[in-house]
């Protein structure tokens, strides 16, 4: 057995030690249940996966956990000993709010890379409260690179061009997320091409589910056009509520047409998660013992166990 192998016997048979209480006290329930993801989960280091994943995080419907599972995912991955980098191609820059980056309009930034061809490893910038983590930030610039992409050679790839490059220079990163603005604009295709995986979170309500047909299209039309081997991969359900019948049945209804893509893991609606922005971080680091850390942690796990057994 590979010291991995031992480490993970070791956590489960710690976590298998908490005794499980009773159905009359939810309460101790859950704290039980907390206690022994913690148990499994802190602390332990992920496998690396087979070659660097590049990943677009992509919805179109706004307000379901992009940008939130962006960061707190790739926190997760450098946490436990992977190398991330977060590339922000939102305009407004909350992915690099987020990790802390600074982002105002003199600071070298992914639209340089874009519109400029500035190398990318020019532009990114190291997290200071994860170690591991990176970031390409966003500025205001961006905002317009969408017209001035328009007339650009091969104006769909020059992101994609640019990881290349990047890797060619001997940095290469174990994952690579990048997020999207909530549009099919040509700042979210330049993801799509330079990426192989299309990570999608969804929110835990109707409406969410009326946007994933459109974005499955999308998707396609950029694959069949654009880039062969593109395909979604991971499905993260963000926002759930245990309390509501609707959370319940909107995963139900996910799982069932998505049975390999989607993750067990469940983020839940968690205060925690939306406070850590307003103080630079990410929850991995602003309350790391809160249920949406677990979560996220849980989530990244799963992701970086798939990662290490093949291409996905």
């Amino acid at each position: 057995m590979t010291q991995l192998e031992h480490d993970h016997a070791d956590r489960e048979a710690l976590a298998a030690a908490i005794p499980m209480p009773g159905t009359d006290t939810p309460l101790a329930r859950e704290l039980a249940d907390n206690a022994r993801r913690r148990i499994q989960l802190t602390g332990r280091q992920f496998p690396k996966p087979t070659s660097q994943r590049v990943l677009t995080v992509a919805n179109q419907k706004g307000g379901v956990g992009k940008t939130t599972t962006t960061v707190n995912v790739a926190a997760a991955l450098a946490q436990s000993g992977l190398k991330a980098l977060v590339i922000d191609l939102d305009p407004q820059g909350n992915a690099s709010t987020a990790l802390g980056i600074d982002h105002h309009a003199e600071v070298p930034s992914i639209y340089d890379v874009l519109v400029d061809g500035t190398p990318l490893l020019d532009v990114v910038q190291p997290c200071t409260t994860v170690e591991n983590l990176f970031c390409a930030p966003a500025t205001i610039d961006l905002a317009g690179a969408e017209i001035e992409l328009v007339s650009l050679v091969a104006r769909e790839s020059r992101l994609q061009k640019a990881i290349a490059a990047s890797a060619e220079s001997g940095h290469e990163f174990d994952y690579i997320l990048i997020d999207c603005p909530p549009s099919l604009g040509l700042l979210t295709v330049n993801a799509m091409v330079a990426a192989s995986e299309v990570f999608i979170p969804i929110q835990c309500e109707y409406y969410a589910l009326e946007g994933l047909s459109q974005l499955l299209k999308n998707i396609d039309l950029v694959k069949r056009h654009l880039n062969p081997a593109l395909h979604v991969s991971t499905i993260l359900l963000t926002m759930y509520d245990g309390r509501t019948r609707l959370s319940a049945q909107v995963a139900d209804e996910v799982r069932e047409h998505f049975p390999e893509e989607v993750l067990r893991t469940t983020v839940p609606r968690s205060v925690r998660v939306s406070e850590a922005p307003s103080f630079g971080e990410t929850v991995m680091t602003y309350d790391p013992a809160s249920s949406g850390a677990l979560a996220y942690l849980e989530a990244a796990g799963e992701m970086a166990d798939r990662g290490a057994a093949g291409p996905t």
